[in-house]
C-alpha cells in the first residue's frame, strides 16, 4: 500500500472532519461564510489548476459546462444548508445527518436503474431512518424549535450532497481541477446578490484567520489532498476513511464544544453509521464476471479504470475513474457507487 497516499488521504480526512468545529470560530452566518470560502478556494484551485499545466489539456464540452453548473448549483446549496444546520444543533447531530448522504444516492440510483435494492441496501435504509428519528429525540417533532429546524438543514445538505455526487458522475472530460475551480467560482458569483458585506466589517482578526483557513485549507488543499491520494489506494481502504471526518467531527465536538449526546441520539447516530456501512458492502465481480457482462467496456477501459471497474470503487472514485463508463457501462457504474 502507498503510505504517502494513505496519510494524504487521512490529513484530507481529518482536516475536513474539523470544518464544523472552525466554522463555528469564524464569526460569519452560514451563507457569509460559504462565499468567503468559495473565494478562497477558487483562488487556490486555480492556482494549483495553472502550476500543475492542467489548463492545457483540458477538453471543454457543452453538455459538460452546463453539468459542471448544475453541480456547483447543488454543491453550493449542500453547504449553506450544512453550516446552517451547524449554526441551530450540535456538529455531531449535523454531521451524522450529513453522511445519509450515501443512502440517498442508493435510493436515487435505484430509481434511475429501475433494479431491487438488496437486502442489505434494504437494511441499510432503515438503520438510518430508525437513526434520524432517534436523533431528533422526544422533542423532534416539535416544529417550532430551532433544533428541528437544524435537522431539517442537516437532512436537505444530505440530500445536495447526493445531488452534488450524482451530477458529478457525469463528467468525463473536464479535469478535476477545472471542474472543482468552475464550482467555486460559480458560487462565488450566485452568491453574491445574497451576502451581507456588512458583516465581514466586524469580524476581528482571529475570527479573519479562521474564514480564510475554512477556504484555503478546509476546501482548496482537501480537494487536492483527496484526489490525488485516492487513485493510489485500493477500495476498501477508501471506504474505511470516509468514517475518519465524522469521527473527528464528533470527537471535536464533545470535547471543545461540550455537546453531550443522550442515550437516544448515540443510539440513533450509532444506527446511521452501521446503515452506512451496510450500504458499503455488496458483492463485488470478477474482473472474468465484468468481461461476460461488458466485454466492450472492459476493452475500452485503460489499465486503472479496467481495475476499479472490476473490484468496485468507492463513492469518491467518480470524479476520477468510474464516471467516464456511465453510457457504456451503466451496471457497473451503479455498482461503483452502491458500495
Amino acid at each position: 500500500m502507498n503510505k504517502i497516499a494513505l496519510l494524504q488521504l487521512s490529513l484530507a480526512m481529518t482536516i475536513f472532519g474539523s470544518v464544523g468545529f472552525f466554522s463555528g470560530l469564524t464569526g460569519l452566518p452560514a451563507l457569509e461564510l460559504v462565499f468567503v470560502r468559495c473565494i478562497c478556494a477558487a483562488i487556490f484551485l486555480c492556482a494549483a489548476w495553472m502550476i500543475t499545466g492542467h489548463f492545457k489539456n483540458e477538453i471543454w464540452n457543452g453538455r459538460e459546462i452546463m453539468l459542471i453548473i448544475f453541480c456547483a448549483v447543488a454543491n453550493l446549496l449542500n453547504w449553506i444548508f450544512l453550516f446552517k444546520s451547524f449554526e441551530l444543533i450540535s456538529v455531531t447531530i449535523a454531521i451524522s445527518l450529513y453522511h445519509l448522504a450515501p443512502i440517498i444516492v442508493l435510493i436515487i440510483g435505484s430509481f434511475i436503474f429501475r433494479e431491487k435494492m438488496s437486502l442489505f441496501s434494504i437494511l441499510a435504509i432503515s438503520l438510518c431512518f430508525i437513526g434520524t428519528l432517534f436523533i431528533m429525540g422526544t422533542d423532534g417533532f416539535r416544529s417550532s424549535t430551532p433544533e428541528w429546524e437544524g435537522i431539517i438543514y442537516g437532512v436537505i445538505a444530505a440530500f445536495f450532497y447526493a445531488a452534488t455526487m450524482l451530477l458529478g458522475k457525469s463528467i468525463s472530460k473536464t479535469s478535476v481541477y477545472a471542474t472543482t475551480f468552475l464550482q467555486m467560482f460559480i458560487g462565488f458569483l450566485l452568491l453574491i446578490p445574497f451576502v451581507d458585506f456588512s458583516v465581514y466589517t466586524t469580524l476581528k482578526s482571529s475570527e479573519w484567520f479562521y474564514t480564510v483557513l475554512t477556504g484555503i485549507i478546509h476546501t482548496g488543499v482537501v480537494y487536492l489532498l483527496f484526489f490525488n491520494s485516492i487513485r493510489h489506494l485500493p477500495t476498501n481502504v477508501v471506504s474505511f476513511m470516509i468514517f475518519v471526518d465524522p469521527a473527528v467531527a464528533i470527537l471535536l465536538d464533545i470535547l471543545f464544544s461540550g455537546f453531550q449526546p443522550d442515550r437516544i441520539q448515540i443510539l440513533g447516530i450509532s444506527l446511521i453509521f452501521i446503515g452506512v456501512l451496510y450500504s458499503l458492502k455488496t458483492t463485488r465481480p470478477t474482473e472474468k464476471d465484468v468481461m461476460q457482462k461488458r466485454p466492450h467496456t472492459m476493452l475500452n477501459c485503460t489499465p486503472i479504470v479496467r481495475h476499479y471497474l472490476t473490484i468496485g470503487g468507492a463513492i469518491f472514485y467518480d470524479k476520477i475513474f468510474i464516471r467516464v463508463e456511465i453510457k457504456s457501462c451503466p451496471c457497473l457504474f451503479r455498482r461503483s457507487w452502491l458500495i
